[in-house]
């Protein structure tokens, strides 16, 4: 499954680990340090990053959409669940 992470970027649902806040200390920390491994992937085409996801590769995944809007992309519609 490709999750949509804004303006056109998506990513497999199946590789991602976590969708993080990126105003913590730590996360600032965590995405500088992927920076250096070269292991950073920017998708916010240039505005502000509001979420960050971490994948199983060990890539960091900068998106302009906010958590919960990626999130209510990788959670299955409760609507669909019978």
């Amino acid at each position: 499954m490709l999750i949509n992470i804004g303006f056109g970027n998506v990513v497999s649902g199946a590789r991602v680990i976590a969708i993080v806040t990126p105003g913590s200390s730590p996360m600032k920390r965590f995405r500088e340090e992927a920076g250096e491994r070269g292991k950073l992937i920017d998708a916010t085409q240039g505005r502000k990053t509001r979420a960050i996801i971490v994948t199983d590769s060990d890539h960091v995944i900068l998106s302009a959409l906010q958590v919960e809007t990626i999130t209510q992309r990788v959670l299955p519609d409760k609507k669909d669940a019978s």
